[in-house]
């Protein structure tokens, strides 16, 4: 069939509503013959409206399906015509073919009569309405930051019926659907009808929009869910996955009767605890509503079902989902185990440990061997590893659960209790079943044993493999984990690279579930700690909760070792005031004397270490009970030697520095440590080796300690008179830093140069070396207060106005 195109004009540039707009207002005499498709909320009255007011404004008469035989006479707009029966259709067919007429015909995408397809086929190309994005949505805002624009746009799906109801009614900034929004939905549910209710209670509960699911748990037809999920489409419900758009879910929940909700949700529950599927999405909505924690078989346990998902995805939910079940009958000692082991992931040791003390004295509870792994793990992240120990080691004999003798052993060598811990890994000829969890306990216990009898290769890789084999994303808590404690061995030996590894898996993997996760990122943040990187260190630290005290003894140390390798005084002191407080909290034991080292050397830059001193002893006296392991020891050695020199107690110095000297075929760290003791004491008394001295700096930086073998070459340019040496030292100090070479001498020769004084060129060759002011001072035997003048007229010289443009000038000027 030919039809007549006479009437058709280049009025539409880019098939959008904006171009439609432009081109009649432009020319309202035009002829135009236009189709305008979307969906429902889309803006097709909206348009239409515009167009209306345009051609009424120009004097052009505007025209409804009602007046159809005066076409000739205006412009014909016509809303929905998919509502239209099919005379009307065909009236309007004969229009569009008609030279020289207005007819602008707004329609659904679909289903379509036959009489509106050739309609629309005669209409031609629509006008497509979209979507609003980001950018569209915002200039209607006003200003509004563009993430709470997005969250619009996420909300509503675009829809511009939907971003107009919810601008109308938010609050910019306020992420939270009001009521007044979603109470506009009313109209728009109900005219989906019984079935459209049913269908779309279901899928906002989280039933997938499939019509044969949907038909299966609502007891539908097809045929009525297919329907319902075509309408709930043209009305623009649903995105093109057919989800609920979130602004309509909430809609739905809201205003959607109780009762079906729960029958709803209940049938889901059913089918997907029969197919072993997760409920974690279909009842978490529901834990506040008083209804749904009412006595029901299927919900209690449904919410003890998702209790076990939330552990893994939503820890904080457990606890809540647990209360749920038993609000909704299941007996409260039946899941008062599981309910200690939710605290525990969720982080609320206080509750987790009352409740498992609950659960251990109680025969008649079940799960008691849950409620003493509980207990075990709780106690050690505390601070009482001790105590930790004991519970594991009752339990061998009470309950057993998989690896509590390991554990038991590893806590009791941990506290010094080599002995006991022997005597009980040879008893336990019980172990249960060689599950993953119990052999990696095995191999725990067998490397931490090693690292006190053996060498730091073999605990290390025995300590590794017990990490590889370790359950991920374990959710029953355990005292501590196999990265964490082969982390621990790795830090001590120096080998820096193992350790990084072994936590990048871990944390990966999510091991020792989320009771040790902030374990694992703390110790991550150490290793960046000991090569002098204080920036990377302190992005890497978490939050740490009150109650954690064995994570906040990490957490606070690592704060003091960045204040004192940042120089930070006021830091430093504001460490040392939490620190005071977490170690009187955290009982020594072999897995503190890491971070007990970094507070001993705070203390004594702050000349304050009457705090920590008794620690100290306890340490000192664990380790000896321990025979002095070398592995452990000699770290703790070496930071009370730091300690010693920034007290200039040369009989301390002397003490460690000869203790060291007998752990230097231990491990490469050791030997490090060892060597660069020697090298201090020789530094202190003047007598600057620089060749040994580099070697040591260096070897302590191979072996882990980069800041340490910085500051080694530093203090030892400051104490050297000859000035090669000096400058060699200096060179190495700021290679080990990481920083770029600094060139070794002062260009004479260029007009800047030439307006310092040999003695303001010394001391600018030290500054930009990276020394304080105190330390230029006591290079070149002056005060530090003269070293700021000298840097007051340099920097008038110069003619800079910030230290930020001295320092750059100052480079600048300096050449090989």
């Amino acid at each position: 069939m030919n039809h007549s195109t006479t009437s058709r004009t280049a009025l539409l540039p880019d098939g959008h509503a904006p171009g439609l707009r432009s081109a009649i207002a432009a020319d309202p005499a035009a002829p135009v013959v236009a189709g305008i498709q979307g969906a429902g909320g889309f803006g097709k009255t909206t348009l239409l409206s515009q167009l209306a007011r345009t051609y009424e404004t120009a004097g052009v008469r505007v025209l409804g399906a009602a007046e159809l035989d005066r076409a000739d006479e205006g412009a014909v707009l016509i809303d929905d015509a998919h509502r239209l029966d099919d005379d009307l259709l065909r009236q309007l067919r004969e229009i569009a073919a008609t030279p020289g007429a207005r007819l602008l015909v707004a329609y659904r995408p679909g289903p379509r009569s036959a009489a509106l397809g050739e309609l629309v086929e005669e209409l031609g190309a629509p006008v497509q309405l979209s979507a609003l994005g980001v950018e569209e949505i915002a200039e209607q805002t006003g200003g509004a930051a563009l993430d709470w624009v997005g969250w619009v746009q996420t909300q509503t799906g675009g829809v511009p019926r939907y971003v107009t109801r919810l601008l109308a009614t938010a609050v910019p900034g306020e992420t939270r659907l009001p009521d007044r929004a979603l109470d506009l939905f009313g109209h728009e549910l109900d005219q989906l009808g019984e079935a459209g209710w049913e269908c779309a209670t279901a899928m906002a509960v989280g039933a997938m929009p499939h019509p044969d699911l949907l038909a299966s748990v609502l007891e539908l037809d097809t045929r009525q869910v297919g329907s319902a999920l075509t309408a709930m489409r043209l009305a623009s419900m649903v995105n093109a996955e057919d989800a609920l758009l979130p602004i309509v879910r909430a809609a739905v929940l809201r205003l959607g009767n109780w009762d079906r909700r729960l029958r709803i949700t209940r049938r889901l529950v059913e089918l997907q605890m029969s197919r072993s599927g997760p409920v974690l999405p279909l009842v978490a909505p529901l834990l506040d509503a008083p209804m749904a924690l009412l006595p029901e078989a299927t919900l209690a346990s449904a919410f003890e079902h998702a209790a076990e998902e939330a552990l893994q995805v939503a820890p904080r939910l457990a606890p809540k989902l647990l209360a749920a079940a038993v609000s909704a009958g299941s007996p409260a000692s039946s899941v008062l185990a599981r309910q200690a082991r939710a605290a525990a992931v969720a982080g609320d040791l206080d509750e987790a440990l009352r409740l498992a003390d609950q659960v251990i004295v109680d025969e008649q509870i079940p799960q008691r061997a849950l409620g003493a792994q509980v207990a075990a793990g709780v106690l050690a992240q505390r601070g009482l590893l001790e105590r930790s120990a004991e519970m594991c080691r009752w339990s061998v004999k009470k309950l057993n659960w998989p690896g509590d003798s390991s554990y038991a052993a590893v806590g009791l060598i941990g506290s010094g209790r080599l002995a006991d811990a022997d005597a009980l890994l040879e008893a336990d000829d019980d172990a249960g079943p060689p599950t993953s969890s119990s052999g990696a306990a095995a191999q725990l216990a067998t490397g931490v044993r090693e690292s006190i009898t053996g060498t730091a290769t073999n605990s290390l890789s025995t300590l590794v493999r017990a990490a590889s084999l370790a359950e991920p994303k374990s959710t029953a808590p355990i005292p501590d984990s196999p990265a964490a404690l082969a982390t621990l061995v790795a830090l001590h030996c120096g080998e820096l690279e193992v350790a990084e590894s072994t936590l990048d898996k871990a944390l990966e993997a999510g091991a020792g579930g989320a009771l040790l996760q902030n374990r694992h990122r703390l110790l991550a943040a150490w290793l960046p700690l000991m090569r002098g990187d204080t920036i990377t260190a302190r992005a890497k630290v978490p939050a740490v909760a009150e109650n954690a005290v064995r994570d906040r003894l990490m957490a606070v140390a690592i704060a003091a070792g960045i204040a004192s390798r940042d120089n930070d005084m006021g830091m430093l002191a504001n460490a040392r005031t939490l620190a005071r407080q977490v170690v009187t909290e955290h009982a020594v034991d072999l897995f503190s004397l890491l971070p007990l080292g970094e507070l001993v050397v705070a203390g004594a830059r702050l000349r304050d270490q009457g705090w920590i001193a008794p620690h100290l002893t306890e340490a000192e006296a664990l380790l000896e009970r321990l025979g002095h392991p070398p592995l452990w020891t000699s770290m703790l050695w070496w930071k009370r030697l730091q300690a010693a020199i920034v007290l200039e107690d040369r009989d301390e110095m002397r003490r460690f520095a000869t203790g060291l000297g007998e752990f230097a075929q231990h491990n490469p760290l050791a030997s490090a440590m060892a060597d660069a003791a020697g090298v201090w004491l020789r530094v202190l008394d003047g007598d600057v080796d620089h060749e040994r001295t580099e070697s040591a700096s260096r070897a302590l930086h191979a072996a882990g300690l980069a800041w340490d073998g910085a500051r080694l070459a530093g203090q030892a340019a400051l104490r050297t008179t000859d000035r090669r040496a000096m400058l060699s030292l200096l060179e190495c100090a700021r290679s080990l830093q990481g920083k770029p070479q600094r060139p070794r001498a002062v260009q004479t020769s260029g007009t800047d140069a030439e307006l310092l004084s040999d003695r303001e060129k010394e001391v600018a060759e030290l500054v930009i070396a990276g020394l304080t002011y105190k330390q230029v001072g006591k290079r070149l035997f002056i005060s530090a207060k003269t070293v700021e003048h000298h840097i007051g007229r340099i920097k008038q010289r110069l003619g800079c106005s910030s230290r930020e443009e001295l320092l750059t000038k100052l480079k600048e000027i300096i050449a090989d």
